[in-house]
């Protein structure tokens, strides 16, 4: 009897283990199956008693390889030998990054956040760099897209240049562009396998783009994250926020202390702030400097600027 089974949502290189280390040992532990590994497809060939419960352990092994991004020697043998059964995310995590590590909401104002996430449909989220704003609504969309409760990502950020000049910056346009969205880049790969990573972008599951690259899409069945929104003018945020399709969630967020926007123009986000506030199903959370979770001087140093 033969069985073929795909692992669809899983990068197969953690899930085979360097030099295939972790298949090494599940066809240790199941001597008399005859099996293949291709790519992102598993064959295996022998009785049907033995390929049931082979199919069985594979798939309890690709749950908690999606649920906590590895999968290692000890594990194997745990749910393949000992039958342990590994429970879904606790609770306080959001998900698990590459490292094995929990991702959770750490402050007040990020539980406050995850916890608006699931009875909004939109989420202002303000407060200053390093407050984990961004990383935690990344976080939320990965685990919604894992979940299947969404078909994709979309992420997105206007090209307000502090300083400088797209025209004189070299390179074609997604490389003068990239270093604007590389904080989205650097969250994703904290979640995110390279090789699954860079299948999502180039099926355009996950999708990184300026906001510009937004006008005239519905965006239906995803999560949608403008990041740095207070370098937004009235139309652009306008213009963004009317983008929501079907089973969509938007998570806007922004540091209104940090307008890089030419003196003359009003930010959007301030002003939708104020425009959108009693609307039901649309919330606010507003972080500050007890949230910042980088190097304990980040939080001294932007209440040093508060108080200046």
């Amino acid at each position: 009897m033969e069985r073929i089974i795909v692992l669809e949502d899983i990068d197969p290189v953690s899930f085979y283990g360097a030099n295939n280390a972790n298949l090494d040992i599940i066809k240790a532990l199941y001597p008399k199956l005859r099996i293949v590994a291709r790519g992102s497809i598993i064959k295996a060939n022998g009785s049907e008693d033995q390929i049931a419960e082979f199919e069985e352990k594979i798939n309890d092994l690709i749950k908690y390889t999606i649920q906590y991004n590895q999968l290692t020697e000890k594990i194997i043998r745990e749910i393949i030998t000992e039958n342990k059964i590994y429970e879904s995310i606790p609770s306080d995590a959001i998900l698990y990054s590459t490292s094995g590590r929990p991702i959770v909401a750490r402050t007040p104002n990020q539980k406050k956040f995850v916890d608006a996430f699931y009875h909004n449909d939109l989420l202002f989220a303000i407060g200053p760099a390093g407050s984990g704003k961004t990383y935690t609504a990344i976080a939320l969309a990965v685990r919604a897209l894992k979940n299947k409760e969404i078909r994709k990502i979309i992420l997105s950020r206007p090209a307000v240049e502090a300083g400088e000049r797209l025209g004189f910056l070299p390179g074609d346009l997604k490389e003068k562009i990239d270093p604007y969205l590389q904080p989205l880049y650097d969250a994703l790969k904290d979640m995110i396998p390279a090789a699954k990573l860079k299948e999502y972008t180039e099926n355009e599951t996950i999708q990184i783009a300026p906001l510009a690259y937004m006008r005239g899409r519905t965006l239906n069945d995803a999560i949608v994250i403008l990041d740095e929104a207070q370098n937004t003018t009235r139309n652009q945020l306008k213009m963004f926020l009317t983008r929501m399709g079907r089973n969509a969630k938007f998570i806007v967020t922004g540091d209104v202390t940090q307008i890089d926007l030419p003196s003359r123009q009003d930010s959007g986000l301030v002003q939708a702030l104020q425009i959108l506030k009693d609307i039901e199903g649309i919330k606010r959370i507003t972080f500050n400097a007890k949230d910042i979770v980088r190097h304990r001087l980040v939080q001294k140093i932007v209440e040093a600027y508060e108080k200046e």
